[in-house]
Parts: C-alpha cells; sequence; structure tokens
C-alpha cells in the first residue's frame, strides 16, 4: 500500500513497564510516541510491559499522531512474543513497529511477514502498520542502502548511538556526544550522511538517537540542531522537556516558511505564460530557479506538516 509518512520531529520513547509514565506521555505533545519494549524494560517485566502496551493502546486517548512499538530484536527470545501479543491484540491502534538493532534486510523481511500473517489472521489491514529501523552497529550501516528497500512497511532509519558507539569501541560513555579527543570533525558525520543519503534514496525519514544527558538542553539543541541543518526529519526524546526544543528546531522558522511559500508562488508565476514564462527570474535581490524551487518545497512541506500558517504573502508587481 502506499506509504504517507507523517511528521516524526519527536520521537518519545515510554518504558512499556512503567504505567505511570505511560499515562503521562498520553497528554504530551510529541509527534510520536514509541512503547518501549527492548532496553529500557528489564526482561523480568517484559511479560508485564506486553499487557501494559495492549492495555493503553486499547484506550484511543492519544494526543501524538504516530503510536509505536519497540519490540526486541531477532537475536532475543522475545521478539516473536512481542509481535504476536501486542499486534495480535491490538493491531489496529499501533502504527509502527521499532525493529532494534538491524543489521540485515532479511530481518526487516521477517518482520513484514510476521505482521502480514498477524493482520490478515486477525482482518486488520494488510499492511498499515509500518516498521522502522533502527541501526545500531557497524554490520547495519554498511547494509543501510540493502535495509532501506528491504519492506515497504518501512517508514523510517532511526540512528542508535549508544550501541552503535559501543560497537565501533569508540571512546566515549556519553551516548550521543562527541567523543573526548576527537576534535577535528563531527564523528557521526558519515553515520548521519549514510543514513540519510539511503533514506533520500527510498522515501524513508531520517531519525537521529537520543541526547542521553536529560538535563543539558543545550547540549541536546547542538546536537538536534547539527542533524537537522544536514536534513534529518526528527530526532528521539526521553523526556517530556527534551520535546519542546527539539520539536521547534524540527520546524522551520516562521521567516524561512513564508519565504519557501514566497519562491514557490513567485516561480510559479514568472514560469507561467502572464508572468514571461521565464525559467529565472529575480525574488526581490535573490535569483529563483527549479532549483531554488525544489529547496523551497522541502521547507515549505516541513512548514505545512507542522500547521504555520503564512504571515507575509508575495504578489507580482503590476
Amino acid at each position: 500500500m502506499s506509504r504517507t509518512l507523517r511528521p516524526r520531529r519527536t520521537n518519545l520513547a515510554v518504558p512499556a513497564s512503567s504505567t505511570k509514565m505511560i499515562d503521562k506521555a498520553r497528554s504530551l505533545g510529541t509527534d510520536q510516541l514509541f512503547l518501549d519494549l527492548e532496553d529500557s524494560c528489564a526482561p523480568s517485566m517484559k511479560p508485564v510491559a506486553r499487557k501494559n502496551i495492549v492495555a493503553a493502546l486499547g484506550d484511543g486517548d492519544w494526543q501524538a499522531q504516530i503510536r509505536g512499538v519497540r519490540v526486541n530484536d531477532w537475536t532475543t527470545p522475545w521478539t516473536y512474543t512481542d509481535v504476536i501479543e501486542v499486534v495480535g491484540a491490538v493491531g489496529s491502534a499501533v502504527d509502527a513497529i521499532i525493529l532494534p538493532k538491524v543489521n540485515h534486510p532479511n530481518q526487516v523481511a521477517a518482520l513484514d511477514m510476521l505482521l502480514t500473517q498477524i493482520e490478515k489472521t486477525e482482518g486488520f489491514d494488510v499492511g498499515r502498520i509500518g516498521i522502522e529501523a533502527q541501526i545500531e552497529d557497524a554490520a547495519g550501516l554498511i547494509k543501510i542502502y540493502e535495509i532501506a528497500q528491504a519492506s515497504p512497511r518501512l517508514e523510517s532509519i532511526i540512528f542508535g548511538p549508544g550501541d552503535f558507539m559501543a560497537s565501533i569501541n569508540m571512546k566515549s560513555l556519553v551516548i550521543g556526544a562527541q567523543p573526548p579527543g576527537y576534535e577535528i570533525a563531527d564523528a557521526f558525520h558519515h553515520i548521519h550522511m549514510s543514513i540519510l543519503m539511503a533514506c533520500r534514496a527510498n522515501d524513508l525519514q531520517a531519525i537521529d538517537g537520543p541526547w542521553a544527558q536529560i538535563r543539558d538542553l543545550d547540549g541536546l539543541r547542538r546536537s538536534a540542531t547539527q542533524v537537522s541543518a544536514l536534513g534529518f526529519d526528527g530526532k528521539w526524546v526521553l523526556h517530556p522537556d527534551q520535546i519542546g526544543p527539539t520539536n521547534e528546531i524540527f520546524t522551520p522558522s516562521q521567516q524561512d516558511y513564508d519565504h519557501a511559500e514566497n519562491i514557490l508562488d513567485a516561480y510559479a508565476f514568472h514560469t507561467s505564460a502572464a508572468g514571461g514564462g521565464r525559467g529565472a527570474a529575480m525574488l526581490g535581490d535573490e535569483m529563483i530557479d527549479e532549483a531554488s524551487r525544489k529547496l523551497a518545497l522541502v521547507v515549505a512541506a516541513k512548514g505545512r506538516a507542522a500547521g504555520l500558517d503564512r504571515v507575509e504573502k508575495w504578489a507580482p508587481d503590476r
């Protein structure tokens, strides 16, 4: 089925073992929240956590537009049961399954097949539930282009910095932070660009991992601003205080949004017969052409998705 990708500026992780945190997350202004059965859930608590998810998603009172569930990875004994129990019970309320530690396209394909079997058995719309693949080691990054093409359900690729840093022996103890001693460049640039290229080549969303130092909002802003500038669509957040700054960073400013819409209007006019049929024209002191239109489409689309309204509107001089 054709997929319409919804905004994922902020993606809030909520431990599925905590009913208190689940209840609090209901009213938070995050684009996506996901109930986590993996790292934030102790092995002994996973059976209870699955039941918590079924109970919580059975109640439709959620502010987040996308409701996800992160299951355990395929190397564990829990993945099959995670998917069967949760999707089998409340599949109509699950928008996406997040699959961690993906390092081969077959892992995504296997989840796709399992979801299809459940949907057919339970009478759900086949193919509606999306998949988000989390890249957390060198093997996954090397196979990123194959992973990005592994399933039509795939909606996003997520960078998992903590496990990735450990997998390559990066000298750091802070998840998502630059390793001490590496000061000549961004240690994550190659990883981010590899994920971004795979996503853009396959119409997927690129999502950055979390900033683990929850009280360091300046560090969060630096991290989010850097990947937003590259072109990432959003970032994981771990605490309600991180939602506001992250939403702001991944939303165009009012000035940029208005300018993007004005470029689109001006270019449409100047390339029309009424505007002279020109391929390039001036918008104030700026020359705009087809490349300008493509850049403006990106910013305008993000602004529209975030619900921005135009303040300044361009009109041709007569």
